[in-house]
């Protein structure tokens, strides 16, 4: 590993990007097992997501604004943040959750994970951002493994009903995440990472607890044994820490090696679907882990040491 990854910066911004990658993995195990053990429903539990998670952000944002005495004056800049973290962390997360109650944990990465193609796309069609032959041949290798593991598991899994809305749901996930992606890519260079990491994740707090309020007015949630500790890890393990890493590693990388980084997501969770939840996996989806594994190896390779660094925050 240490020889395909170039020395410097640029292998930080990599090993950032693929840390938090890893941590939000994770995201889709905690939100099954809430869901088997204690039965709330969607809303309600992105709900106790943010809300735990709005004290680390609410703390960067006051620190951020300390630092910087310039940090309220771009109003340009302020309406970009807020837009990307209702699209980003509301939208996106709030498809995410629903979606999950219709199809595992492994599938639900699988569809999720059409996003960095999207914005990839997205870059080379309105930003204008090159896309070379390599670079098109690692989404191939990529996207060819995820398919694989893909129909291997569509083969095993009995569809219930819901599941296509499940499918619908986590496609819409993926589209809205991937213009999230594309707009944090150019705005976290201009904010810097603590900044903009906090203000976006305030902003989506802020359109959650709105959702939650007109969807189910003042109801408490009922806090069941043990949803106290999903919430902490979905707010921590799977939301605060791997924002931080992935807003971090894109400042350095940008956002079309992130996407692409971040193909590593499906492997980490088809593996911990099948230890923590008993999914089952296949000789298939071995195969699409290992094609998955060589993508994101290979733009590692090139891009990653072609690209200068970014200036650290």
């Amino acid at each position: 590993m240490g020889k395909i990854l170039p020395s410097g910066i640029s292998r930080i911004g990599f090993w950032l990007a693929l840390s938090g990658a890893l941590l939000f993995s994770t995201k889709a195990i905690w939100v099954k097992l809430a869901y088997q053990d204690t039965g709330i429903d969607a809303v309600s539990l992105l709900l106790l997501r943010m809300l735990f998670s709005l004290p680390f952000y609410l703390g960067l944002f006051v620190w951020a604004g300390y630092k910087d005495k310039y940090f309220f004056k771009d109003y340009r800049l302020w309406m970009g943040m807020v837009c990307m973290g209702l699209a980003g962390y509301y939208a996106s997360s709030l498809f995410d959750f629903i979606g999950l109650q219709y199809v595992s944990a492994g599938l639900e990465r699988l569809i999720l994970f059409v996003y960095p193609t999207l914005a990839v796309l997205i870059n080379t069609w309105f930003f204008k951002t090159p896309f070379n032959k390599k670079q098109r041949w690692a989404l191939v290798i990529t996207y060819l493994g995820i398919v694989i593991a893909f129909y291997s598991e569509i083969k095993i899994l009995q569809v219930q009903d819901g599941f296509y809305f499940g499918c619908g749901m986590i496609l819409l996930c993926a589209i809205t995440y991937a213009f999230y992606l594309v707009g944090t890519g150019r705005l976290v260079i201009q904010a810097g990472v603590i900044r903009y990491t906090s203000t976006v994740m305030l902003a989506a707090t802020a359109g959650i607890v709105l959702h939650y309020l007109v969807v189910k007015g003042w109801k408490p949630i009922p806090m069941k044994s043990g949803l106290v500790g999903y919430a902490i890890a979905l707010a921590l393990m799977a939301t605060v820490i791997p924002s931080l890493l992935m807003s971090s590693g894109m400042k350095r990388i940008g956002s079309n090696q992130v996407s692409i980084i971040t193909s590593i997501g499906p492997v980490s969770t088809i593996l911990q679907a099948h230890w923590f939840l008993g999914e089952p996996i296949t000789g298939w989806q071995i195969m699409g882990t290992v094609l998955v594994i060589a993508g994101v190896l290979l733009i590692s390779d090139h891009r990653i040491h072609s690209e200068a660094p970014l200036p650290a925050s």
